[in-house]
Order: structure tokens, then C-alpha cells, then sequence
């Protein structure tokens, strides 16, 4: 267990962090999108709308921004440095990729029909070796290390390449110390058991998306298993899939009566800058000025949010017991 996080500006202490968004999108890129004709990313324009909007999260009450993006969804290392010195928010980089959909053709083995995926052990080297050497800026060189590693799966269900990278991503996990994050599939409490196998404790375990209407179901039993559960897009509503959230702090008074108040987790899936897809509709600082009164009013005392918003995350993102 270590009392410190890796930022991109080398290790926090974790009792430094203060409030931390724990999955957000500073810079979101769809794969490829960069390459399009009719999209145009100027980077002196994104630094200063990011600068602007974590200056924001910043004066709200926020300390830290988990940006999980993972390697190929936008992640701009440099950037994200540059953000970090300018606003004084500790920013934690992350490695990892999925689902399938989002791989490109070097990550399958060409060489059969049909092609099959890398093996779970190529993926767990790529991305341990980007938490312990530091992270890929392409061409050039590496650069400080991550601190969390990412995958996500199929919603509808895993593919062979999700569970291969789900497995990797565990093991990595396992081996470097730092936490592990998974989207949630058509089946959490299955893909949490299969990350668990792999012998990453569940402390160091986050369960992403589990406020989809469809997930929200299994938030109880992934607490019970131990894992954390990250209830992470507040402020998007029924129409996009998700609880609404009146329907979310009523999830996270469950959770708490059901004594798992320290396996709760928060964060808004915001997008700072999009391209090749629509921005999100939250931002970084939604969930400290508009939900934080929602679970006041349902009696979640200043005590108990500031356990889920700054004690959990600190927590998992150390690797300590909690």
C-alpha cells in the first residue's frame, strides 16, 4: 500500500488530493477523428477552454481530475502537464484502451481468420510498462507515469478482445500497485469476478457505470463483492440510458444504509473538449454544485459526501485500505 497517487506531475501525497472527479474527459478525441477533413483541433484553443473550465472546478471545491481517456481516446500528456501547472488541479493520466470497437487492427493478431485478439499478457506488459516507464507520447518518448489503467467492454456483452483486455488490465493492476477502472457490461458482477481472478484486490477495483438503468441493478452486490462503485454520469438523464438524478442519490442513500458508504464513488463523465462526438451534458464541477444539494436534501450529511468525494477516491487511487 503506498500513501501516495501518480499525477502527471509526479507523486501527490494522497491526503493532498482533496475532491476528486474520478472519471472524466479533459480532452476527448474518437479514434481517428483528428484525421477527418472537416475537424479541426486547435490546441491553443483547447488549452485555454480547459484552463478555464478546471479554474472553475477548482473555485467549486475540487482538487483533482482523474482524466480517463486511457491511450488512444485523446490523451495528450503534455496538455495535460501544462493544464496542471496552470491551474494548480492535480491531474492523474491514464493508460489502457477498449472496447473492441475502439482497437485498431495492430491490437488483433492479422495473421488468422478470423483475426483473434492480443493475449491477455501482451496487453498487461503494454500497459504496466506504461505505469512504471512512463507514458507514450508517440515518436517521441515517455513521459511521466499513469496513475490509473482503464478498460471498458461491449455494452451488450464482452467479446473475446474486451475480456483479453479486461484480464490484462488486471493483471497490470496486480503488478504495478495502482487501481484498476472497467466499464460496466451487460454483466458487472461477472466481469468484476473475472478481474478479481486475476488477482487485483477488490480495493484497488472501480466499477465504472453503474447509474446505467440497466447496471444500477448490481451496484449492491459489486459493494458487497468489495469493489468500488462509481456512480459516474451525474447529470445525464433517462434519456441517455442513465438513472436521472433524483433516481441517483436515491442509489447512493441505498448504498449507505446498506453500510457501504465507503465504496461509493462520483464523478460526471464530462467531456471538456469533444471531437467526433457531442460533448457531454455535465460538466467537471456538476456534481459539486448541483448533486452535492440533492444528497443534502435527502439527509447525506456534509460528513458522509465528503467520505464519497474525497476519503473513497484518495482510498483507491493509493491503493489503501479503507
Amino acid at each position: 500500500m503506498s500513501n501516495t497517487v501518480t499525477t502527471v506531475l509526479g507523486p501527490v501525497d494522497a491526503a493532498d488530493l482533496g475532491v476528486v472527479a474520478v472519471h472524466e474527459a479533459l480532452l476527448s478525441v474518437v479514434p481517428g477523428a483528428q484525421y477527418a477533413f472537416d475537424i479541426e483541433i486547435d490546441r491553443a484553443d483547447v488549452f485555454d477552454t480547459l484552463r478555464a473550465q478546471l479554474h472553475e472546478f477548482k473555485a467549486a471545491g475540487g482538487g483533482t481530475v482523474v482524466d480517463r481517456t486511457g491511450m488512444f481516446h485523446g490523451r495528450d500528456v503534455r496538455l495535460l502537464e501544462n493544464l496542471s501547472r496552470a491551474t494548480g488541479v492535480h491531474i492523474v493520466a491514464s493508460t489502457g484502451m477498449g472496447p473492441e470497437e475502439n482497437l485498431g487492427g495492430y491490437f488483433l493478431t492479422p495473421q488468422t481468420n478470423p483475426p483473434t485478439p492480443w493475449p491477455a499478457e501482451r496487453f498487461a506488459e503494454l500497459f504496466a510498462a506504461e505505469v512504471t516507464e512512463g507514458m507514450v507520447v508517440p515518436r517521441v518518448e515517455r513521459r511521466g507515469g499513469a496513475g490509473l489503467i482503464v478498460t471498458d467492454a461491449t455494452e451488450s456483452g464482452a467479446t473475446p478482445t474486451d475480456e483479453s483486455l479486461l484480464r490484462g488490465a488486471a493483471r497490470a493492476a496486480a503488478t504495478t500497485g495502482v487501481a484498476l477502472s472497467f466499464g460496466a457490461p451487460a454483466d458487472p458482477a461477472a466481469a468484476l469476478e473475472i478481474a478479481l481472478a486475476e488477482g487485483v484486490p477488490a480495493s484497488r477495483v472501480i466499477v465504472a457505470g453503474l447509474d446505467r438503468a440497466d447496471a444500477a441493478g448490481t451496484a449492491l452486490a459489486v459493494a458487497e463483492r468489495g469493489a468500488y462503485v462509481a456512480l459516474d454520469h451525474v447529470g445525464w438523464d433517462a434519456a441517455s440510458g442513465h438513472l436521472d438524478d433524483d433516481a441517483r442519490a436515491g442509489l447512493v442513500a441505498e448504498l449507505i444504509a446498506a453500510g457501504h458508504l465507503d465504496r461509493i464513488l462520483l464523478s460526471s463523465s464530462s467531456t471538456g473538449a469533444a471531437f467526433g462526438h457531442a460533448p457531454a451534458p455535465a460538466t467537471l464541477t456538476t456534481v459539486l454544485t448541483d448533486f452535492v444539494p440533492r444528497l443534502r436534501a435527502r439527509g447525506i450529511t456534509d460528513e458522509q459526501i465528503e467520505r464519497i468525494l474525497v476519503a473513497n477516491p484518495q482510498a483507491v487511487l493509493a491503493g489503501q485500505e479503507n
